[in-house]
């Protein structure tokens, strides 16, 4: 007990506030990377020609980076600390901006996808290192409201994405060639690339503590049975992980498509509707400012369970509805998506202690839901219409409301 109090201590001293803004600035870039490639989709559509279904492609490339490198990465953090993997992430996310070069000027869709996978191995390994560190910076009682804190600047990044891409990448004319159409992707990201590199350089020379993540509720010993065991008997973390494979693909899902949903409804301009996507991911910031506070007054799954029923409600009416209505009602989810992630999240890693890498890892591997969702959406979109497509994300927020009022209840802990 004396153990336990003592690391509480630490991991509250003012010690750890300078971590935390350090990490917590690595959520825009994730945020801002994830979302600019959300606008490669009808960027895409417009070079190749392609149907819906194809263009998704852009993001299954990217989520299946997920689900093939968040169960290494979490063994690279074992190996190597959290923030060495957070450098390497850096430097592998610039690797895979400069690709776009080449796949640019060869105006090739097979490279143009291996450019966004390497980016995504990136931004797999930087979000499965610096989600946990952060929830682990303090009290477990309060991992939901620092985590919520740190996605707030998730989507800041989120938000400007979408403004670069309308401004510099997305274009209405017609008379442009697939070539010139496909070189606007080069000057932005290069420049992310150099930014990149300048900030992986500055973390590897910045102090972020270690933190052994066994020690969250109690140190991990060699030849503890508890490490023996199997991260699929803990059924709210394998619930979790299933939340996290819907919550990601539907919100991915829905932005991607939105631009062209958007022209659907009557808007349009290609820059006009990338405006409101910028919308979509503003209001999920202001929700994550909201929700860090609504946290000190209504737990985290119940919380999560009014959220999908309203984003559910909000889908529906969009289905149902056409013009301004179903416009404003898409956008609007942003604003109810806000606190998923980082709710669904902690709650999966609750009672974990030293099994708490290994939940983590299999959270973040459930990603990949971010390059299945978004392709069956895509794939239904060209059978039955963008709105009729709809029904997908419905169901998909149905369970997100599901988990956080029934499923996100641990029936075992590392205690049990």
């Amino acid at each position: 007990m004396a153990t336990q109090t003592k690391q509480s201590a630490a991991l509250t001293s003012p010690g750890f506030v300078i971590p935390f803004i350090t990490v917590t600035a690595l959520f825009f870039i994730f945020g801002f990377i994830t979302n600019l490639n959300m606008a490669l989709v009808p960027h895409l559509r417009n070079i190749f020609a392609l149907p819906y279904a194809w263009a998704m492609l852009a993001e299954s490339a990217f989520f299946l980076a997920y689900f093939v490198f968040a169960s290494p990465t979490s063994k690279l953090i074992e190996t190597i600390g959290y923030k060495r993997t957070m450098v390497v992430s850096l430097f592998i996310q610039v690797v895979g901006c400069l690709l776009f070069v080449p796949a640019a000027k060869l105006v090739s869709f097979p490279l143009f996808l291996a450019a966004v996978f390497v980016v995504g191995a990136g931004v797999t390994a930087l979000q499965t290192s610096a989600n946990p560190y952060v929830s682990i910076l303090g009290p477990a009682d309060s991992s939901s409201i620092r985590l919520n804190l740190a996605q707030a600047f998730n989507s800041i990044g989120g938000t400007i994405a979408p403004l670069v891409a309308g401004a510099y990448i997305l274009t209405d004319s017609a008379k442009l060639t697939p070539a010139a159409i496909a070189d606007t992707v080069r000057g932005p990201y290069i420049l992310i690339a150099a930014a990149l590199l300048i900030l992986g350089v500055a973390v590897a020379f910045s102090h972020l503590p270690h933190i052994a993540q066994t020690q969250e509720f109690r140190p991990g010993k060699e030849g503890d049975p508890v490490l023996s065991r199997s991260i699929w008997s803990y059924s709210h973390t394998v619930l979790a992980a299933i939340g996290i494979f819907l919550y990601v693909g539907v919100e991915v899902g829905l932005a991607s498509i939105a631009v062209n949903y958007f022209k659907s409804q009557g808007m349009s301009s290609a820059k006009t509707a990338s405006f409101l996507v910028s919308l979509y991911w503003f209001v999920a910031l202001v929700g994550r400012l909201l929700g860090s506070w609504i946290l000190t007054k209504v737990k985290a799954g119940k919380l999560l369970g009014i959220v999908g029923f309203a984003a559910t409600a909000l889908v529906i009416v969009s289905m149902l509805t056409s013009g301004n209505v179903a416009i404003w009602s898409l956008v609007l989810c942003g604003f109810f998506n806000s606190v998923m992630f980082p709710n669904i999240f902690t709650l999966g890693i609750k009672g974990l202690g030293p099994m708490t890498s290994k939940g983590s890892g299999l959270i973040m591997t459930a990603c990949v839901g971010g390059a299945v969702v978004p392709y069956l959406l895509g794939a239904l979109a060209d059978k039955v219409g963008i709105q009729g497509s709809f029904v997908l994300p419905a169901l998909c927020y149905l369970y997100i409301a599901y988990y956080g009022m029934w499923g996100s209840k641990p029936l075992r802990t590392v205690t049990a």
